[in-house]
């Protein structure tokens, strides 16, 4: 077993009063799977020049409406179908890619662009994924596969995760992908992404939604909705597989955002799971949540990836919770 880069003990689970392993560990990947990729990004199938950071035919960039918090690092993300194939999208709320589908995510930090993270389906089988990251060399001009991940990478922050790491997040949702969906593509997208109106003209879903989806609520409320999704739901769900790896508390809170439980706020996932376990309506004082996002440390929320306190986030859901009716 190989030590997970930022993840928190049961502390967190302790403290909402749940009871849980002390899950900090991944297994390791398959080395085997892992060979298989390219040990070079410019070999990957993202870029048809890396030197002059033009894509290759069939890639797309694409940005979530709702973002993981990454210690504040700029990200730009890119999927690519097989010729011919559709996303299986009869369950909008898990869509089931085609084998040899490829995600990319790349990482700035200071400046410095650090990592760029590869995650292809190599069968048809929901744990047929394989994942692994490229650290940049000095020079900038390719990457170059790091399975073992990385400390501190190019003198940044960053840290650059192993390959088994992956499913730590990954691992939470049958679909293993989690920002691209019903839910994250619906936005009006920037030149040149593409959102769900977009993958829909194109042809890439199986079954369109019947319309737009909208997280409801007021502008804080959308927000903070939004905020849980993306970075406590792939933990935080009542769907997780059996075999959910790594962090794997139990299911009485969920953070996710069904597209069929969106007609009003208290409609969520959220506002039925959380309220009294994490968050005290009108009391962002009391609330264990604002506790456990306002640190870094054993019991810290979210519990991977990060060493740095979100504030923007802070402030968002103290301002949510504080402008909740007080229970009477």
């Amino acid at each position: 077993m190989q030590k997970m880069w930022s993840i928190a003990t049961c502390t967190v689970a302790a403290g909402l009063g749940l009871a849980c392993d002390d899950n900090r560990t991944c297994p390791a990947a398959d080395q085997l799977r892992v060979d298989e990729l390219p040990e070079k990004l410019s070999d990957t199938g993202l870029f048809a020049d890396i030197a002059r950071d033009q894509l290759a035919p069939g890639v797309l960039p694409y940005r979530p409406q709702f973002e993981l918090w990454s210690d504040g690092a700029a990200k730009r993300r890119w999927m690519l179908l097989p010729p011919g194939t559709q996303i299986d999208t009869r369950d909008m709320d898990s869509w089931v890619f085609p084998a040899g589908t490829k995600f990319w995510k790349e990482f700035t930090h200071d400046g410095v662009r650090v990592e760029t993270r590869l995650f292809e389906k190599r069968g048809d089988g929901e744990d047929d994924w394989v994942g692994v990251a490229y650290l940049w060399d000095a020079d900038q001009r390719d990457a170059t596969e790091i399975p073992l991940g990385a400390r501190d990478a190019l003198g940044t922050p960053h840290d650059v995760p192993a390959a088994g790491d992956c499913l730590a997040c990954h691992g939470g949702r049958h679909s293993r992908i989690l920002g691209f969906s019903a839910i994250q593509l619906s936005l009006t997208a920037s030149p040149g992404d593409i959102d769900l109106d977009g993958a829909i003209t194109a042809g890439l879903v199986s079954t369109p939604p019947a319309g737009r989806i909208v997280v409801p609520g007021d502008a804080t409320e959308r927000a903070a909705l939004g905020y849980l999704h993306a970075n406590c739901s792939h933990c935080h769900n009542a769907d997780r597989p059996d075999a959910a790896p790594c962090f794997d508390p139990p299911p009485k809170i969920n953070f996710f955002l069904a597209v069929d439980q969106l007609r009003a706020p208290g409609d969520t996932a959220a506002y039925r799971t959380a309220v009294h376990r994490c968050f005290e309506p009108g009391d962002p004082g009391a609330s264990r949540m604002i506790d456990l996002v306002s640190h870094r440390g054993d019991d810290q929320m979210p519990p991977l990836a990060t060493e740095q306190v979100d504030d923007r986030a802070v402030a968002l859901l103290r301002g949510w919770i504080g402008g909740m009716p007080r229970d009477r």
